[in-house]
Parts: structure tokens; sequence; C-alpha cells
């Protein structure tokens, strides 16, 4: 008699089997790989015994591109082809790339053999130039990954078809085009992407795990080249995350820059070499790092043309160098407080990430802000790899004795733009991932067989100041009266935060789906300006928004008023035909410029004098029904 092997869904059949699964922190300065192994979670080394991989790669003509610290090593010798701080160029358009300040030669991936999906026929995407040929970010990431993921293959001691996948953080900030990035980074890479984890989530999954904690937590997340903050509600296995903000421009490197502009300044100098300003903010990053533990430190360099600098850099004068860069962090820290409707009183716990962390004045002003002493137990460095690896180890399979339960929110709100430019939102923002949402739509006009479905992002009422996501065309639609047809739109968001939109015509059951998967991201300034936008501009958007409404409402009665002239006028006098004709002139006037409440009256006096019309009309079509009929058929 044979047995069957019965297993859970995703389990393995074998309870001494272990699947892996890896946990990946890909930075913008260093990227790190973790595993749980027996159900601890621990940042992988390479062979040196190093966990942090810089993030940078070394592109030669003719040679395969060397990754990590010997890329770093090379910054001076052939800076031109050496590429960092590339995760600041994933998913965003030229522009913004060239916008980015980095020492790179950004070029458009038309001029580059782009073999990822992101670039592919983009004529938005980015590419790098380099001896190697131009690259993409894309590709770029994809060599890190791959160093990660050779390195935890080893360590393991497992083939690729051992491991099941990988958990990759990203910035909870990260906006479709730059989560789509990272996945088609991870696919080049040849790992399977389990799941993409906001970096602050992840980070509250190590602490909440390892500590045991419970209540509500902030992540204040300060890495190379992104900030991010989230408020998180952690309750028996239960992470839900409450709000979520950042800017997606503001990191350790921007503190660089900043003593660089000082360091120049100070020695009055003029630098047209890119070679002595790779030198120059080495050099600078160094002394930003022995400021976190001594009260001064001195930068010595001699440059390509011979000139000597020997500037010593105090704590002090650092901390007022990079003051308000500190301040700049605590304007989306205050916004994610408001958005989940908690004080600063009510915080259990501040969690410190990232290593720009490390900064004295960053932890000083947190402690200040929130009025107690941040949580920096666990290196700040490691900690969101270590979540990582923990959430990959509950995906793989692997059963834990204390189950838990991840609840990610959406940062920015999504909907579809309607008749008259309005934005209609379906899934607001800080909505808990993953989600769907289904509302219903009409025609606004008679006989209309499609729908354009235009797919927005952003907090304002009108379309033309949130973001363009995609657009599709919904046909098939049955020719019917304005309002009759029945247009379900459904949205609906994974556990990646990636969106896809479907539209259901519901008496035919014709349908149109979309994954929205834009090949660039927003811009900076978009991104750090939308919510602080749709604040500032609330009272003006609603007008706006009813306005809107309004002329929409009003186009709609003038056609009906129109038509219904157009087949029984002859039911009217003479003066109460001019009378309706002036009042829909009187309307039309005030449709390209009047505010909402002019319009709306307009309306109701003309609705008002077509009461005694319509009833005429309903008699009429009665009697038109029921000519040639007789009672006693109607029983």
């Amino acid at each position: 008699m044979a047995l069957l092997q019965i297993s859970e869904p995703g389990m393995s059949p074998d309870p001494h089997q272990r699947r892996y699964a890896i946990g990946i922190d890909l930075g913008t300065s260093n990227s790190l790989v973790a595993v749980c192994r027996s159900g601890v979670p621990d940042a992988l080394p390479d062979e040196q015994g190093r966990k942090l991989l810089p993030s940078v790669v070394h592109y030669r003509a003719g040679a395969a591109p060397v990754v990590g610290h010997a890329a770093q090593q090379a910054l001076l010798s052939d800076t031109g082809n050496v590429i960092s701080s590339v995760k600041r160029l994933m998913g965003r358009g030229l522009a913004d790339a060239q916008a980015q300040g980095l020492p790179l030669r950004v070029v458009a991936a038309g001029s580059a053999a782009a073999s990822d999906a992101s670039a592919a026929g983009n004529d938005r995407a980015v590419a790098v130039a380099t001896a190697a040929g131009a690259v993409s970010p894309v590709e770029v990431s994809a060599e890190i990954l791959k160093v990660l993921r050779d390195r935890a293959l080893a360590t393991l001691d497992i083939d690729e078809d051992a491991l099941a996948g990988a958990v990759i953080t990203v910035p909870a900030y990260f906006d479709d085009a730059q989560r789509q990035a990272t996945k088609d980074a991870a696919r080049l890479a040849g790992l399977n992407v389990l799941r993409l984890l906001n970096e602050p989530t992840a980070a509250a999954i190590a602490y909440g795990l390892d500590n045991a904690a419970e209540g509500t937590f902030v992540v204040y997340d300060l890495g190379g080249g992104t900030f991010d903050v989230s408020v998180l509600q952690l309750s028996k296995g239960l992470f839900e995350v409450k709000a979520t903000g950042g800017n997606s421009a503001l990191g350790g490197d921007d503190f660089d820059h900043r003593v660089l502009c000082h360091l120049i300044e100070a020695n009055r100098l003029s630098i047209t070499n890119a070679q002595d300003s790779r030198l120059l903010l080495s050099l600078v990053r160094q002394a930003k790092e022995e400021l976190s533990r001594l009260p001064e430190s001195r930068i010595q360099a001699v440059l390509s043309d011979g000139t000597q600098i020997d500037t010593t850099l105090t704590r002090t004068q650092f901390h007022a160098l990079t003051q308000h860069l500190v301040a700049q962090t605590l304007v989306p820290v205050k916004q994610a407080l408001k958005d989940a409707g908690i004080s600063k009183g009510d915080i259990g716990g501040v969690i410190m990430v990232g290593g720009a962390t490390r900064m004295l004045h960053v932890q000083q002003a947190v402690a200040n802000f929130f009025g107690q002493t941040p949580l920096t137990n666990l290196d700040p460095d490691q900690v969101v790899a270590l979540g990582a690896a923990m959430q990959a180890d509950v995906l793989a399979g692997n059963k834990r004795d204390n189950d838990w339960l991840l609840l990610d929110v959406t940062p920015l709100s999504l909907g579809l733009e309607t008749y008259g430019g309005l934005a209609e939102k379906i899934i607001p923002r800080n909505s808990t991932l993953p989600t769907a949402r289904a509302q219903e739509f009409t025609t606004f006009k008679d006989g209309q067989t499609a729908m354009t479905i235009h797919v927005v992002q952003g907090e304002r009422e009108l379309v033309a100041d949130c973001r363009s996501l995609a657009k599709f065309t919904l046909r098939g639609i049955p020719p019917m009266v304005a309002g009759a047809a029945r247009i379900r739109v459904t949205f609906q968001i994974d556990a990646d935060g990636l969106l896809s939109v479907s539209a259901r015509e519901q008496t035919t059951g014709v349908q149109a789906q979309i994954e929205v998967k834009p090949s660039y991201g927003l811009d900076d300034e978009t991104i750090t300006k939308m919510l602080s936008d749709s604040i500032s501009h609330a009272g003006g958007d609603a007008a706006a928004r009813a306005r809107a409404e309004a002329v929409v409402e009003a186009e709609s009665l003038i056609g009906a008023v129109e038509a219904a002239l157009e087949l029984d006028g002859d039911l009217l006098d003479e003066d109460s035909l001019a009378a309706i004709h002036a009042q829909i002139a009187a309307l039309k006037s005030l449709l390209p410029e009047a505010e909402a409440t002019p319009i709306r009256n307009a309306a109701a006096a003309l609705a008002s004098l077509t009461d005694d019309f319509a009833a005429k009309r309903m008699d009429r079509n009665i009697q038109r029904a029921l000519t040639g009929q007789r009672v006693e058929d109607m029983a």
C-alpha cells in the first residue's frame, strides 16, 4: 500500500528539510545579505569576514565588472568607469537622474544596449556610460545582487535550486517604477523575489521579534541616499504600519556633499577634475565617520595640480554645517505622526536604522524631538537585512514557534480620472497591503461604447495636479443612454506594493486590465512635495473640485434639456421656450470661469423652468405608449 506524503501549502514535506531564503538590503552606500539559521538571523560575511558590501561597480572594457571593495579602490584611479549610489537612479527619468548631482555620465537608455525590462524600448529610461558600454541602473544593481547571492550560496554550501528566493528591501517612499526596477534587477541576478519589503518595516521585524516589543514604534531610517520614517503598531505578533513618509532625495551622501562644499570654500579651490572630486569626497566621508567618535578630524590631500590641503574639521563645525539637513528629516516625521493620529507621547520607542544615524547630532535631534533615547542596540547597518531574512524565512515555509503577521501600507493615494478632470481616489494613502478595492462608474454621453481608464497617483483633487501612472481603454460597452452603463473598476495592490487595475462592464462582461509598471519614477521635488502640497492647497483644491463637479452636472443638464427640446419642443409656448433658451445661454456663459455656487444656482434655475415641460413630456410619452392598446389587453 502506497503512502501519501502530505504537507501544508508552501511547506516542506520533509520536516527535517529546510528551505533557505535570504534577506537582502540593497543600499545606496552598502548592501548586505542575511539568512536565518536555526531561527536566528545572521548577516553573512565575505571571505575576508566583511559583512558590508560597498554598492559600487567598476566597469572595464573587455572584462567582467568588479563589485564591492575592489571597485571602491578604483574610484580614484578610474573615476569615470566606477558607478556608486546607483540606487538614486533606480526607476528615474533622464532629467531627474541628471539632477541628482552624481559624478556619472548619465545618458538616455536609447544609447545603451539595454537588456532589462524597465529600459528596453523606453526613451525616458536612463543608462550610465562606461568603458564597457552604457549600462542601466537595473543592470548595475543586478551585479551587486549577484555577488550577494553567490556569497549566500557559498556560505550556506547550497546550489541555486536549494535557494527558495529572496526578500529585498526598498525605501518606503519608493514608487511603482522604483519597485519594479528593483524586481527587474533581482530577475537579472537570477533571484526569485519572494517580496519587496519596506526598509523601516524590516527593521521593526528585527527589533520586535528580538526584543519581544509591543506598542507603537517609530522607525527612523537615514541611509546613504534616502530617508524613511514609519509608524508601526506591534501587538501579539501583528506588525501593522500605521503611516509612512520620507524623502527619497535625502541621506548621508548629502551630509558628505555639504562638508565637501565647505572644504572647497575654506581652501578656495576650483575643482574641475573628477578624480580630485572623488578623492575629497572619500576623505570627507572618512572625516564624517571619525567625528562620531572623535571631537575633530584632520583632512589631508594633494590634488592633481599639486595643491595641498590640510584642514581640521571639528565636531561642532560639522554639526553646524549639516544641522539644516537633520531638521529636514523631522518634517516627514511630524507628518507621519499626524497621519497615524498619534502624539509623541504615545510612542513606545524610536528605532534608529541606517549608517547615517551614527552621527551624534542626528541621535540628539531625534532624542530631543521624542523626549526619549532612541533604540540602538542592534547594528543600524545590519538591522534591515536581519529583518528581511526573518521575513524570507517565513515566506520560504519554515514554521516559526511564534508566527507573526506583517501589514504594510501604500504611501500615496491611487485612483482614476473622471469627467471634468477630477481625480477620484479608489485606494487612499496609508491603506494596508495587500488590498483590493472596487468602485462603479458610468458613461457620460448617450451611445458611448468605449471608456478610457486613466490611473493616477497623488493627493490632489484634480488630475492635472496628480501623477499619471497608466492609461487603458475598455471597449465593447453596449450603446445606452448616458448613466445607464455599469463599469466596475477594480484596483489591486499586492504585498510588494505593485498595482494592477481592471475594468468590467457588468451587463456584457467585457473587460480590460493593465499592470501598472511605469518605466520612470517621480522626480525628487515631486516626491517630497506631493503630501505637503495636498495640505497647503487643500482649500483651493476643494473649490476647484466643487467647480469641476458643478460644470459636469451643468453640462449634463444642458445636454438633456436640449435633446428634449429637439424632440418635444412643440409642447411649449413661445414665451416658455424663449425663457428656457435664455437660461441655457446664461448657464453656458458661466461655465468657463464662474465658481461652483453661481453655476449650481443657474443650473437649479434651469431645472425649475423645465419642471412643467418635463411633466408634459411624461404625459405625451405615456399617451404614446398606450396608443392602440385596449384596457382588457392590459389587465
